[in-house]
């Protein structure tokens, strides 16, 4: 018997990776990393920059109810006060929040990397979020502690 879709961790890494280039990458320009490295994003052909987003996939706990914890680190240099932090940081919780909805989730695709189907939604269920901290090369940070959850046939 065949790992059903909605469990394939190829699926969630991929769905995951692509709201977060859709988004955040190409309708914000912001630089992207999938690393937890606080470092500079290296990208051949473009100049260094003082802002960029790390997105870092944690625990998985594979349920009928499956959850996935997600780390999202807002980094500036260059940023004395922090307000270049203070503004990243709300573009992108702005995506990991729906006023539209009446229960206020965010609602992420969930697609099959294979087919680019989709079969269900990622709910962001709760965001934590850290106090502004900073790096030993001054670089400020926040990090945005993301619970999504999804249905899955495990």
């Amino acid at each position: 018997m065949a790992l059903d879709h909605t469990a394939k961790l190829a699926n969630i890494k991929y769905s995951l990776k692509k709201f977060f280039v859709d988004n955040i990458a190409r309708t914000e320009d912001k630089r992207l990393t999938f690393d937890k490295a606080l470092s500079i994003p290296k990208i051949q052909g473009q100049s260094p920059t003082d802002e960029w987003v790390s997105v870092k996939l944690d625990d998985l706990i594979p349920e009928v109810l499956s959850i996935q914890y997600l780390s999202i680190y807002c980094c500036t240099r260059k940023d004395s006060e922090g307000y270049k932090l203070s503004l990243l940081r709300d573009t992108v919780f702005n995506y990991l929040s729906d006023t539209t909805m009446t229960d206020g989730f965010k609602r992420i695709p969930f697609y099959r990397s294979d087919t680019k189907a989709l079969i269900g939604m990622f709910l962001v269920t709760q965001v934590l979020e850290s106090a502004e901290l900073e790096g030993p090369d001054e670089t400020k940070y926040r990090v945005l502690t993301c619970t999504l959850k999804f249905a899955s046939k495990v």
